[in-house]
């Protein structure tokens, strides 16, 4: 019994930290995207900046599904690699999103929010799983 105990005790643990990371990921997208991401999503409809959103939301949960799944035994320091790996995700997700903004024509954030389907959202969230394989692939 008390492994089941132990067992949502550590799954709690990293439940929250990854809820943590997945708002940080939507609030990273918030800031590089032109108006609030909210509204546009929710209110207004954009598929553009919904298939931005879910693709950084697929690739950090990626990147946390690794972490734990090759979690050191030592928990405090599973926890702690998840964070640190969770984090550099969005860091390399955010470096990504400006160099492809710095190497195309115009501005990429506020292409993304177009209400018309655009093919850079495409590329964006390509970019934005590929950059999660990366560091998943780094960490086992």
């Amino acid at each position: 019994m008390s492994d089941i105990v132990n067992g949502l005790g550590r799954a709690s643990a990293y439940g929250a930290l990854g809820l943590v990371l997945l708002v940080l990921g939507i609030v990273l997208v918030d800031m590089l995207t032109p108006g609030k991401l909210g509204r546009q999503i929710w209110e207004q409809r954009n598929r553009n900046a919904a298939l931005v959103l879910s693709s950084a939301l697929l690739g950090i949960g990626g990147i946390v599904f690794t972490s734990i799944w090759t979690t050191y035994e030592d928990f405090g320091k599973g926890l702690v690699s998840t964070a640190v790996f969770g984090v550099l995700g969005l860091v390399m997700m955010a470096v990504a999103f400006l160099v492809v903004d710095l190497i195309t024509p115009g501005r990429l954030g506020a292409t993304l929010v177009e209400p018309e389907p655009h093919p850079a959202v495409w590329v964006t969230a390509s970019c934005n799983l590929a950059v999660s394989a990366v560091i998943s692939a780094s960490i086992a």
